[in-house]
C-alpha cells in the first residue's frame, strides 16, 4: 500500500451580500418608520395649508383697507361688493381653500376661506376660517 498524504478539505467559501432575513428586518423597520411619520406628514400639511389660507385673509383684508382709503367705504358706490384682486397668494390656493368676502357695506366687511377637496376632508379641527 502506498501512503499518500491526506487531501487537504476544502472549506465552504462563505458569500457576501444580503440574507433573506436581514432584508426582510430591513423592510420592516423601514415600514414602521413610514406608518408613524405619515400621518404626521400629513397633518404637518393641513396646518401649513391653514396658515397660508390665513396670510391669504390678511392680504385680502389689506387690499379691502387701502380700497377703503381710496373710496371711504368699502363697498362699491351701488352697494355690490368689490371683487378680490387674482393674486399669487389666491391662486397658490388654488382647489384648497376659496378666499371671498360673504358681506360687504359701506362701513364693514366680512372675508371668509372655506376650505376644499381634501384640505376640507382633512381639517376637522377648523373649518372656514372668517375675518
Amino acid at each position: 500500500m502506498r501512503n499518500t498524504p491526506p487531501s487537504p478539505q476544502r472549506l465552504p467559501r462563505r458569500q457576501g451580500g444580503v440574507t433573506l432575513i436581514e432584508l426582510m428586518i430591513a423592510v420592516v423597520i423601514v415600514g414602521i418608520l413610514t406608518m408613524v411619520a405619515y400621518p404626521n406628514y400629513t397633518s404637518y400639511l393641513v396646518k401649513s395649508r391653514r396658515g397660508q389660507a390665513t396670510a391669504c385673509l390678511q392680504e385680502a383684508s389689506q387690499f379691502m383697507e387701502r380700497f377703503y382709503t381710496t373710496n371711504l367705504r368699502y363697498d362699491q358706490s351701488g352697494g355690490t361688493a368689490v371683487s378680490l384682486p387674482t393674486t399669487s397668494c389666491i391662486q397658490d390656493m388654488n382647489g384648497r381653500y376659496v378666499i371671498s368676502i360673504s358681506s360687504v357695506n359701506a362701513n364693514s366687511f366680512v372675508l371668509r376661506a372655506t376650505p376644499q377637496g381634501a384640505q376640507a376632508s382633512a381639517d376637522t379641527q377648523c373649518g372656514t376660517l372668517s375675518l
